[in-house]
């Protein structure tokens, strides 16, 4: 039996050289995507952003808003050459790990209904659905509605 090599995957926070990488991925990765000022607006804003990097390269990243005892995940994002191998889940962890350390116990989100790679995923940690945007995502020929999901956690003990 041939032993197969796992990547080294590290876990850290993102920083301002990080965005030109990090904006590629996500044009790479949607039809809609955030630009790099937006990116750039959440570092500055003081956001958790987080980039997971398998062998030493950008595979994702992750961006949090965190206040008032909840946190909201704003983005996540794996690159198209890393996906299948359970780093999203990986990268949600760490961001449900800073939310929970920052004092926040519930945890929202919102994923496309077009997206069930993703809903599963939320899902198969714990969120729920409990409500619908209507038109919320731009969408090809007009809008998409998003699903809106919750986790609720217990804080971190001070």
């Amino acid at each position: 039996m041939v032993a197969v090599a796992r990547p080294r995957v590290e876990i850290r926070a993102m920083r301002r050289e990080d965005l030109a990488a990090v904006s590629a991925m996500e044009t790479a990765s949607y039809e809609f995507p955030w630009s790099s000022g937006i990116f750039s607006d959440c570092l500055k804003a003081g956001h958790p952003c987080w980039v997971l990097c398998s062998d030493g390269e950008l595979a994702g990243y992750g961006i949090l808003s965190v206040a008032a005892g909840e946190a909201h995940v704003l983005n996540l994002c794996i690159g198209p050459d890393w996906r299948g191998q359970g780093l999203g889940r990986h990268l949600l962890g760490r961001l449900l790990d800073v939310a929970r350390w920052s004092g926040a116990e519930r945890v929202f989100l919102e994923v496309r209904p077009s997206n069930p790679v993703a809903q599963q995923l939320y899902e198969s940690i714990g969120f729920r659905q409990i409500g619908r945007r209507p038109r919320y995502y731009p969408a090809q020929g007009g809008r998409e509605d998003a699903i809106v999901m919750a986790l609720d956690r217990e804080p971190a003990s001070p």
